[in-house]
């Protein structure tokens, strides 16, 4: 296999826990930042249930500070975006000259913000696109998909390789992206419409959007104005890729129909009184798509709607 390589995990909730499960798997050293579970974790293991096979890291690394882990050649940053001003004080300590820094978050422009802290050529981004969800602690629940597709920051195919390297002996699916920026907004092409009307239907599952015939409709057309914005935002950025409506929507719904009943990260954070991840998943694509004259009005009325219900949390 490929050298071990020493990995932090700034953010070991779900996401951040089960794929740095994985990576310590495959035989890398990985520490984990953690928070609520860390006496449980560090009493019992981590355990993970998963179709792609159920694991437990019996005495996994385990810290509360960024600084007992140290300098390491991989950070992983697995924040809530809603975290995102405390992301560069957490990140800080595990970084040396050649740290490579992985952000998996959900949102838009939340690798700017790394290079500038910490410089574009290090700076990666991981895209889940999964089912995973926090059990007792100590424990996560990996229900189903799990692919990560992987890009550079500049966009550097050299560079890629070296994260493409990293996951090589996981039981991860990795797919490469030679446009960060594409494959931002194709995701988001998915949360805006079913994290944003999973939280103002009332707080409901996927299954009951995507067998409502009216909440459907509706997130078919978040999703166009998504992709429209999107495409524009590409051009603007004289990227060459572009978003493809017909493909991404068919692969979006088909993906939901067969993901059963599902609770959408923004719906859980909403169901738990926490504070939603409002701004980069709604906010920065609609300010974007104002910006370049896309009108956007359904994308506007969500990101309204959901800056309310966040205002009291």
């Amino acid at each position: 296999m490929n050298q071990p390589q020493t990995i932090a995990i700034i953010g070991s909730g779900a996401i951040g826990s089960y794929y740095g499960g994985r990576l310590a798997e495959a035989g890398h050293d990985v520490s984990f930042l953690m928070r609520r579970d860390y006496s449980a974790v560090r009493q019992g293991g981590l355990k993970v249930t998963s179709p792609d096979g159920d694991f437990t890291l019996a005495n996994p690394k385990v810290a509360q500070s960024s600084e007992e882990i140290g300098a390491v050649d991989w950070v992983i940053c697995a924040l809530k975006a809603t975290s995102i001003e405390e992301a560069q004080e957490l990140v800080r300590p595990c970084v040396s000259t050649n740290t490579r820094i992985l952000v998996l978050m959900n949102g838009l422009g939340l690798e700017e913000r790394f290079a500038e802290w910490f410089g574009s050529k290090r700076i990666f981004c991981g895209l889940a696109f999964t089912c995973i969800n926090r059990g007792v602690p100590g424990h996560v629940h990996h229900l189903a998909y799990g692919p990560v597709t992987l890009g550079h920051f500049q966009n550097d195919p050299n560079e890629l390789e070296s994260a493409l390297a990293l996951w090589a002996q996981s039981k991860v699916q990795i797919d490469a992206s030679p446009s960060l920026l594409h494959s931002r907004w194709e995701k988001l092409c998915w949360n805006i419409p079913f994290n944003g009307l999973s939280v103002t239907a009332g707080g409901i599952t996927t299954d009951l959007i995507v067998g409502n015939p009216e909440l459907r409709n509706m997130a078919r057309s978040v999703m166009e104005e998504v992709i429209e914005a999107g495409n524009a935002d590409l051009a603007a950025h004289s990227e060459d890729a572009k978003i493809d409506r017909i493909a991404v929507i068919d692969r979006m719904f088909g993906l939901t129909d067969t993901m059963g009943v599902y609770r959408t990260s923004t719906m859980i954070d909403f169901a738990e009184g926490k504070a939603m991840e409002v701004e980069a998943i709604f906010g920065e694509p609609l300010h974007r798509a104002q910006s370049l004259r896309v009108a956007t009005p359904r994308l506007a009325l969500l990101t309204a709607l959901l800056r309310t219900l966040n205002s009291k949390r």
